[in-house]
């Protein structure tokens, strides 16, 4: 009797015992992009850009739109990306958006809004840099919006690059870029609800940037190596 109430009990303490979970695997730490692009100045490869603003609209739906009209010029520093600069113009009566409702983009260029016609230029003027991975980056740059100028930071991917080849001579460079800022903040209060409401377009705008730049020709010695059939030399990340 005493040896079944000894197995009873070990049993129960059995059951009852804690079940190992082994901790969660890390995931793979991301591996810096390859690439050969030069530095140097880079202009932005219009083709092959977008830039895009979101804005909740009565707690529905996020509202976009784009700008069809901007450019930009980089310098790269490959050695030390820190070093790097942007510098963005975008021209606001050139915003757009799908399937507007007659007279909307009209609105949006008046007064209530970006006020284009007083305001004929925003701009973006990075003034520091600072990588946070192997291929990304903050940047942090002045925003002039509707007459108003205040700092805004941009999270931004490097996406890759080359020196240049001969159907394409130049370098060429892309990276993807976000980021939020409030319109208040610029004097673009209209139409934004009032607390504790969703009857209006949001405070909060979102900007999502998809660019490609091309640069420096691609230099003299990169043909030789290539006549050598070496290979360029490579570089990894931001």
């Amino acid at each position: 009797m005493k040896r079944l109430i000894l197995a009873l009990v070990f049993a129960a303490a059995a059951c009852g015992a804690p079940t190992h979970i082994a901790p969660e695997a890390s995931p793979p730490a991301e591996a810096a992009v390859e690439h050969s692009a030069p530095p140097g100045e880079y202009r932005l490869e219009k083709s092959h850009a977008s830039l895009i603003v979101r804005l909740g609209h009565m707690g529905y739906s996020q509202f976009t739109a784009r700008f069809e009209t901007w450019d930009a010029t980089l310098v790269l520093d490959v050695a030390a990306p820190q070093n790097s600069s942007i510098h963005v113009t975008i021209d606001p009566h050139s915003i757009a958006s799908d399937n507007p409702p007659a007279g909307f983009i009209d609105i949006m260029r008046g007064a209530d809004f970006l006020n284009a016609t007083q305001f004929p230029e925003i701009s973006f003027r990075s003034t520091q840099v600072e990588r946070t991975g192997p291929n990304t980056a903050r940047i942090v740059g002045d925003l002039t919006l509707h007459g108003v100028t205040r700092p805004v930071t941009l999270e931004a991917r490097f996406n890759g690059g080359y020196e240049g080849m001969a159907l394409d001579p130049n370098g060429r460079v892309g990276f993807s870029a976000h980021g939020v800022f409030n319109r208040s903040a610029f004097g673009m209060a209209y139409g934004i609800p009032p607390e504790g409401s969703n009857m209006g377009v949001s405070d909060a705008v979102e900007v999502i940037i998809e660019t490609e730049f091309t640069g420096p020709a691609w230099p003299p010695q990169a043909r030789l190596r290539r006549r050598l059939k070496k290979k360029p030399r490579r570089r990894r990340g931001f």
